[in-house]
């Protein structure tokens, strides 16, 4: 049994991968929290907990785990600084602490978008850090997969996606299917070196990433 530390886990997809963590048979979850209030809903579900803020000290949470989900993000209503300090400098911190402590795969959440922002979009800046933390974790040396879906909904996930290295047009995914796609990348066999964008289709998730590795 590995244990996968979720960072952001308090987060939609961050919850999610906590609950489908919880019930798979090779993985042992371990959701990081900066505030002691999330404590008892990951607690009553049976998911281990470790305190730590991206934006200050989180290192002790990498000291017993095997592998890494990266799903924090600073959210929509922040200014600019909170994008800087979580999305870019808090992922980077992340990935540099991977490094440190020997981590066996780092699966990281990006944006479709995230490989060339557009200077013009209101995105630009959000785009922009998560781009830099992604070009930071391709150089760690860390294996890492990178996963970029369009835009998310709540709807129920149905296992269905479609993936590309970079796909040639707008849509949307379940926060649910992105959450297996995110587990499914843990292991080693798959994704492993690969950043790739995703969004709901008609093939099944293990087929749309393996046929990746295959272009």
């Amino acid at each position: 049994m590995e244990k996968v530390l979720i960072i952001g886990a308090n987060g939609h997809t961050g919850r999610i991968i906590a609950t489908k963590l919880k019930d798979a048979a090779s993985y042992i979850p371990v959701a990081m929290i900066r505030d002691a209030g999330q404590k008892d809903y990951f607690e009553e579900m049976g998911v281990q907990t470790c305190m730590g803020d991206l934006e200050e000290e989180f290192e002790s949470c990498y000291k017993t785990v095997d592998k890494v989900i990266f799903v924090a993000g600073s959210g929509s209503s922040t200014g600019k600084d909170k994008t800087e300090s979580i999305d870019k400098d808090g992922a980077q911190k992340s990935v540099d602490l991977a490094k440190k402590h020997g981590i066996k795969k780092y699966v990281m959440l990006s944006s479709m978008g995230a490989e060339d922002p557009d200077p013009d979009s209101g995105m630009h800046h959000y785009l922009s850090a998560k781009n830099l933390a992604d070009e930071h974790l391709k150089k760690s040396g860390v294996p890492y997969a990178i996963v970029r879906p369009g835009a998310l909904t709540h709807k129920n996930g149905t296992g269905k996606i479609k993936a590309a290295f970079q796909l040639e047009e707008q849509g949307e995914i379940p926060r649910e299917d992105v959450a297996s796609v995110m587990i499914h990348c843990l292991d080693r066999d798959y994704g492993t070196g690969l950043t790739f964008e995703i969004l709901s289709g008609d093939q099944d998730i293990p087929t749309a990433i393996e046929g990746l590795r295959q272009v």
